[in-house]
């Protein structure tokens, strides 16, 4: 593609920024290197692979959560790329909806209808991911406060906390932009940094004898209640357990390498936008990957086999028993408490603390932007209001507090449900990854009408879209089944509930009314327009 008369690779971002209809309202001032951060944040092992780490225990133990994370792992490699593709066509900040918009008509679909829809799926996403990030850091937060002040974990302790974290991100990214855009890149090696200490906690300087390797693979448990009152598991048993618990056990790994669409969503604010975000796409899921099973394979090691520990009832148990039932509610600190004591405890929960609020920080931006991104094109009730941008900051300010408060009602079940951040981790696979699939499956669907961008995938693209496609379908229906028995109150997975609310809700009204109106992405003017719209935002 020619460049503009200025020259350069900002002309050219802004150049096909304007074919695809949009102004460069944003300040497009991250690189390669910044682009891949946001997304290897949002992913964070330390948040996902640590926080759901107690939910691994009881649902399949530690062959499902290592073995399953490389099961995992490779799917989502393989819809990562399939999405890179598609990115490096679109680079602008509306992502997964303005994609489908485009590719739908290719592939003899409504535009219109598949972007709304789209849009909506990957708006409770990314509420939901945002939620389910700010509610780790809130429990791990929780848990440093008991274990060094004696602030008690309990429910409303934790949402305040949550509530708390959510505000300090939102004010971070209303008006530190540039501390965001730096705390991003200390991010990525913050992670690998608390990695590293997690494996030096729990396998070379460990106080207790070590479980082997070998059981670490091998050993499965369910501790999902079937078998009580509540009755048993359908299907048949793999391994002494049902094949049902191993398959549910898989969401600790599938809700972690979620997030990596923000490369998408920061395409207009990403210099050579077109092979950045591709590339950040992809190797934020790959590089999490591999040390996601590091990670969790030292945290298997790290939990003694020996009963050395006292129970509350007076009896002895193993590292196993003695973390699920920590009084913090963390198992993963416990561990580590277990492991070199609790002064060295508390240091790697401060390193995993300050991931998890990077994470969520980075969460909160790309979220915001999707909004910005979604109401600019008046898909959202209030869309002006959600779409205005702070001048002074260059921020979709609205934008910001909305994905913010949105994340905060999502979390309110938890006063009274125990298992709702699970659901709320499971809202955030559905809700992503049937966003980020449907591009993908109507690139597959376009075949030859679809025109590529300077990453693709050549003849791999066909493959990829079918693996993509049928793996989607498969975590669609199994996350939102039940996660433990009995089925009561406090167990009830209400994932179906919220999908049912919002999304029956967003098709009531395209329905009875946006399907008068919503023809999909906007384009906001002629070349002068938009040349005006910059100029008004001083944009040089």
């Amino acid at each position: 593609m020619a460049s503009s008369p200025g020259g350069g690779t900002a002309s050219r971002d802004t150049e096909r920024l304007h074919q695809l209809g949009y102004a460069q309202e944003l300040r497009r001032g991250m690189r390669t290197f910044s682009n891949f951060a946001v997304s290897f944040t949002i992913i964070s092992i330390l948040s996902g692979c640590l926080t759901l780490f107690g939910f691994a225990m009881n649902t399949g133990g530690p062959a499902v959560m290592t073995l399953g994370w490389l099961f995992v792992g490779a799917f989502v490699i393989v819809v990562a790329l399939g999405m890179a593709e598609v990115a490096s066509s679109y680079p602008t900040a509306g992502g997964l909806y303005y994609w489908a918009a485009k590719l739908a008509p290719e592939s003899g679909r409504d535009g219109a209808k598949w972007s709304w829809f789209v849009g909506w799926f990957n708006l409770v996403g990314q509420i939901a991911v945002t939620a389910g990030i700010d509610f780790g850091l809130a429990f791990f937060t929780n848990a440093f406060l008991q274990e060094a002040f004696g602030i008690a974990a309990n429910p409303p302790t934790t949402i305040a906390i949550f509530g708390a974290m959510l505000v300090i991100h939102a004010l971070l990214n209303t008006f530190g932009i540039r501390v965001v855009n730096l705390l991003n890149q200390v991010s990525v090696w913050w992670h690998l940094v608390g990695v590293a200490a997690i494996v030096l906690v729990t396998v070379v300087f460990n106080q207790h004898s070590r479980t082997d390797v070998g059981s670490v693979f091998t050993t499965f448990v369910n501790n999902t209640g079937a078998g009580d009152d509540g009755g048993t598991w359908f299907g048949p048993a793999l391994a002494g357990i049902p094949l049902y618990v191993m398959l549910i056990g898989l969401l600790n790994a599938q809700y972690t390498l979620t997030g990596q669409d923000a490369s998408a969503h920061m395409s207009e604010e990403t210099h050579d936008a077109e092979n950045a975000a591709p590339k950040g796409i992809i190797w934020s899921v790959v590089i999490s990957v591999i040390a996601g099973f590091i990670l969790l394979v030292a945290m298997n090691i790290g939990i003694t086999p020996d009963k050395v520990f006292q129970a509350a009832d007076g009896t002895m148990v193993n590292g196993y028993a003695h973390a699920l039932a920590s009084a913090t509610g963390v198992p993963p600190a416990q561990i580590w408490i277990d492991a070199v004591g609790s002064t060295g405890g508390l240091i790697v929960l401060l390193l995993v603390i300050g991931a998890q609020f990077y994470c969520g920080m980075a969460s909160v931006t790309a979220n915001s932007r999707m909004i910005y991104a979604f109401s600019r094109d008046g898909a959202i009730p209030g869309s002006a209001f959600w779409h205005k941008i702070n001048h002074r900051t260059r921020t979709p300010t609205n934008s910001i507090w909305l994905a913010a408060g949105g994340a905060f009602l999502l979390g309110l079940p938890y006063l009274w449900s125990y298992t709702a951040y699970a659901a709320v981790t499971s809202i955030a696979v559905i809700g992503l990854y049937v966003a980020y699939v449907a591009p993908v499956t109507l690139r597959l669907l376009a075949k030859n009408k679809f025109q590529p961008g300077p990453w693709q995938l050549g003849r791999w693209s066909r493959p990829v879209g079918i693996i993509s496609t049928v793996w989607v379908c498969v975590i669609f229906v199994l996350f939102m089944l039940p996660q433990a028995l009995p089925i009561t109150l406090s167990t009830f997975n209400y994932t179906p509930l919220v999908f049912a609310v919002v999304l029956g809700g967003s098709a009531l009204w395209y329905f009875t009314s946006a399907k008068n109106w919503f023809k999909g992405p906007k384009v906001q003017g002629s070349a002068e327009e938009l040349a005006a719209i910059e100029r008004d935002l001083e944009v040089i």
